[in-house]
């Protein structure tokens, strides 16, 4: 891994807290991170691909709102 490499994720992160999210809690952050860190893992591969790949991922998964306000 390189400093670069390093450098382009918090880019990433970056961007997408302030264009898309605004702000993020402390408590949810982990879930925010996972989210960019998915994009980012993929993002030589199109939106669309990408969009297919995550649904692929779901399924079989359930979450349940109480577990998602309990973590």
């Amino acid at each position: 891994m390189h400093s670069n490499t390093i450098e382009g994720f918090f880019s990433l992160v970056k961007r997408g807290i302030n264009g898309i999210y605004h702000s993020v809690s402390k408590e949810h952050l982990h879930r925010y991170l996972a989210e960019f860190e998915f994009r980012y893992n993929r993002r030589e591969i199109s939106d669309r691909q990408r969009t297919s790949t995550a649904i692929l991922a779901s399924q079989g998964k359930r979450l349940m709102y109480k577990e998602c306000i309990n973590a």
